[in-house]
C-alpha cells in the first residue's frame, strides 16, 4: 500500500512531496521499502531534483535496505540529467 502511494506521487513533479511522504511514513511507523525509495528516486528524475537522488540512495543504506537495479537506474538517470551521473555510483 505504501508503495502504491509513492507510485501515485510520481506524477507530481515536486520532490518535496515525495520526501514528505517518506518522512511521514517513517513517523507513522510505516516502514519505507526498496520500492518506496526507488519511487522517490524516480520522482527526483522526473522533477529535475537530481541532487536529492544520491541522498535517497544513501538513506536506503542507513535504513538497512539494499538498493536494487531500479534504484540505481533511477539515481543514475536523475544524476545524468544534472550532468553528475558519477555521483549516483557512490
Amino acid at each position: 500500500c505504501d508503495s502504491m502511494l509513492l507510485a501515485a506521487t510520481r506524477k507530481v513533479s515536486s520532490m518535496a512531496t515525495d520526501a514528505w511522504i517518506v518522512a511521514a511514513m517513517t513517523r507513522a511507523i510505516l516502514e519505507p521499502d526498496t520500492i518506496s525509495y526507488s519511487s522517490a528516486i524516480s520522482a527526483c528524475d522526473k522533477g529535475a531534483e537530481w541532487q536529492k537522488a544520491p541522498l535517497l540512495l544513501s538513506a536506503m543504506g542507513i535504513a538497512m535496505l539494499e538498493p536494487n537495479t531500479t534504484s540505481y537506474n533511477a539515481a543514475i538517470s536523475a544524476c545524468e540529467k544534472g550532468a553528475e551521473w558519477q555521483r549516483a555510483l557512490g
